[in-house]
């Protein structure tokens, strides 16, 4: 199995954390311009001349040729005759880049990628277009209480701390302590993967179903297994459901499983086949077609849609 290390271990472990959106910002500039200075680098990105000073030795390690000069008319260029491409990063891989970070905007409720576009713009520059026409939102009905734990957890990983939370699951609620590692976006929701100290293996939690989150004690990193994300990992079949739904349900057939999950009949009747890994999703899914949808097979899922049924018809009755 492939393990490694956090991505935030490995930047701790490397020279000093920098800024990936400031080198970038840096190299815009010196690309535009002829000649800067560290002081007016120090006060467009608000930071330490020192600081300057190591992002500089950082791109200069990076393989830019960048040089320095004293004097009246010094400053920091890049190295003359030295030709950089700058279709190293077109206009379109700047847009998709910024798109990327953009929808993490949406779920940090920070204004970080606009900062990093007005630094990417310095000087004029046209490498960062002036609209887009990627736009992706991350966030959902829960933005509010997302981002806070989004928030949390991130901090957790960057110091190695453990995280203490009321998880609520099909079973019931517990209380969970565990060693984050990976925040994932899957499946339309936000999951933190981490080793869960309760079950003693690593675990995967939904953090809409996360309550309480509180910090706790410091953790050394172990070497973490990537998470199999495979549906069939994640969500293992073995409820194979045979269904036929009404011509009017092909469009959110279509939504949720795509065009080949149905055969269209000779009356217009959809066909329906699918493995699930739950009963009660699929009872749940059922009823929100109402009557436009029979459930064919298993046998043992029909007795139960019944009972269930007759179970409602009678709580309406009595009521």
């Amino acid at each position: 199995m492939s393990c490694l290390l956090p991505y935030t271990w490995y930047i701790k472990k490397g020279a000093k954390m920098m800024k990936i959106d400031r080198l970038i910002g840096i190299l815009s500039i010196l690309l535009q311009k002829e000649k800067t200075t560290a002081p007016l680098l120090a006060e467009k990105f608000e930071v330490s001349r020192r600081t300057i000073n190591r992002d500089i030795e950082a791109l200069c390690k990076a393989g830019i040729p960048i040089v320095t000069s004293q004097g009246q008319n010094g400053g920091i260029s890049i190295m003359e005759g030295y030709k950089i491409d700058r279709t190293l990063l077109t206009s379109e891989d700047m847009q998709a880049i910024l798109a990327g970070l953009r929808s993490l905007d949406s779920v940090s409720g920070t204004n970080r990628v606009a900062q990093l576009m007005e630094k990417l713009s310095a000087g004029g520059s046209t490498l960062v277009p002036g609209d887009t026409n990627i736009l992706i939102d991350l966030a959902s009905w829960y933005k509010e209480s997302l981002a806070p734990k989004i928030e949390q957890i991130r901090k957790a990983m960057e110091e190695h701390r453990t995280v203490s939370f009321l998880y609520y699951a099909p079973k019931g609620e517990s209380r969970r302590v565990i060693e984050p590692y990976y925040l994932i976006f899957r499946w339309g929701n936000w999951y933190v993967w981490g080793y869960c100290k309760e079950r003693d293996d690593y675990r995967l939690f939904k953090l809409n179903r996360m309550q309480g989150l509180s910090l706790a004690a410091n953790f050394p990193p172990r070497a973490v297994p990537l998470p199999d994300l495979r549906n069939e990992r994640i969500f293992p079949g073995g409820i194979r459901v045979k269904a036929l739904f009404d011509a009017t349900c092909k469009w959110r057939l279509v939504e949720e499983f795509g065009t080949d999950c149905f055969d269209e009949q000779p009356d217009g009747k959809l066909l329906f086949r699918a493995d699930y890994t739950d009963a009660e999703n699929v009872l749940a899914w059922l009823f929100t077609f109402q009557d436009k949808v029979v459930l064919l097979e298993p046998d043992e899922l029909r007795q139960k849609l019944t009972k269930t049924l007759e179970r409602m018809r009678n709580n309406y009755q009595e009521g």
